[in-house]
């Protein structure tokens, strides 16, 4: 038993330990006692418009519902989008009735209103607090393939290497938000952002495909707009819309929102006086993920997306990396260095070895019906993993600031 107990020392003292990243214990906690919420959102249309509907949506919840509570809900009406898609267009390819899509629309909608006011319910009811921050933080992060896979099915993409990049571009932008918010202690959001020009654009091609039917996706811009062939590449107006909306997205990705969560971390060092480069060590474990997934999806021996199983992919990968970002959220919450790993992304590094790289030598091991089992593995392992761990530190963070995590132990007085 010791020589177990002093492995287990040596491993927590490991740097890319997952047990050294989140210690759950009053000096780690004592943290929270610190917390502040700060957060920059440059975006006119949350200032100017959406702000007036998200206050007058704050103010029709009781004051005695929970702030997370309406997190949690938003999380729901984009579950019931996927029930939905398992129900009438389970190939993702569809044409499904036109109610769908714009229930696509109401659900996505619906998910980003409650997402925006459960903080303003927070402060009208005087219950602001880290936890909500994490749980805030963690429901977007398990929303984020959720959300692609519901774009996926509204345009039509199906299991295609597209419908995938759609499905799963949200972590990449998720993933950087959240290290950059580690860094800086303040969430930016720029003057075109995801959560709220990118949730427009996202609801209104839901609208789009509830009007025409998501075929139009497929059609080229000519096909759409005849009169701009004078003056567009034919290379450019030959190109299906599709295709358009996906490049548009990549390179918002890479030209935009990476540079500048980039520039605003190196920023926050600087000023700290603090170097830039060691951070980006940081970045090694998520990238690592993310060529795994790519060479798991794009190998020719895999059934993954030929047999249709890009819906379970997406939920087993909601929950790990729903892990990855709750982490270093934490992190950033108790002051503890930044969380390289988790445990859940072991399946995704394992896989391509699986399914790519032994198949592509010779090594025929592993058919398509042990491939599936391993789906049905990481995604049950994600769920259940994740699940437990939520649990004990939400009831940590929870015994520790003495507030409940669905109630409001002293509810607000109306004036």
């Amino acid at each position: 038993m010791s020589l177990f107990a002093n492995a287990w020392q040596h491993l927590s003292n490991f740097p890319f330990s997952e047990r050294k990243a989140e210690l759950i214990d009053s000096e780690t906690l004592s943290h929270l006692k610190l917390y502040k919420y700060s957060s920059v959102d440059k975006s006119f249309i949350s200032k100017y418009i959406l702000r007036h509907y998200w206050n007058y949506c704050a103010q029709l919840m009781p004051l005695w519902l929970a702030p997370n509570v309406i997190t949690l809900l938003g999380l729901i009406f984009i579950y019931i989008n996927i029930l939905c898609i398992l129900i009438y267009v389970p190939d993702l390819v569809g044409p499904g009735p036109s109610w769908l899509y714009f229930s696509f629309a109401a659900g996505l909608w619906l998910y980003s209103t409650m997402d925006n006011i459960d903080g303003k319910q927070a402060r009208r009811t005087g219950s602001s607090s880290p936890l909500g921050e994490l749980f805030d933080h963690g429901i977007d992060s398990l929303n984020c393939t959720l959300g692609g896979l519901v774009e996926t099915a509204c345009m039509g993409l199906g299991p295609t290497r597209t419908g995938a990049f759609i499905t799963l571009v949200s972590c990449l932008a998720m993933f950087f938000s959240t290290w950059e918010t580690y860094h800086t202690h303040t969430l930016y959001l720029g003057y075109f952002n995801g959560p709220t020009e990118g949730i427009i654009i996202a609801v209104s091609l839901m609208i789009i495909s509830g009007v025409f039917g998501p075929h139009i996706w497929q059609k080229t811009l000519l096909d759409i707009l005849p009169f701009v062939s004078s003056f567009l590449p034919a290379s450019v107006g030959n190109t299906p819309l599709r295709d358009i909306f996906v490049n548009i997205v990549a390179l918002a990705f890479f030209s935009a929102h990476l540079p500048f969560c980039v520039y605003n971390v190196y920023e926050a060092r600087k000023s700290r006086h603090q170097p830039f480069l060691p951070t980006l060590k940081e970045w090694v474990p998520f990238v690592w993920s993310a060529l795994s997934v790519y060479f798991w999806l794009d190998s020719p021996y895999s059934i993954l997306l030929s047999e249709n199983h890009l819906v379970l992919f997406a939920l087993a990968t909601s929950f790990s990396f729903g892990r990855v970002t709750t982490k270093i959220i934490l992190a950033h919450l108790t002051r503890q260095p930044f969380p390289y790993w988790t445990i859940l992304m072991v399946p995704v590094y394992i896989a391509p070895l699986l399914f790519y790289w032994l198949p592509s030598s010779g090594i025929t091991l592993f058919t398509g019906k042990f491939e599936l089992l391993y789906l049905w593995f990481y995604a049950i392992f994600s769920f259940t993993y994740f699940m437990a761990w939520a649990r004990v530190v939400i009831n940590a963070i929870c015994d520790y600031l003495g507030i409940n995590c669905f109630t409001i132990k002293t509810p607000a007085k109306v004036d």
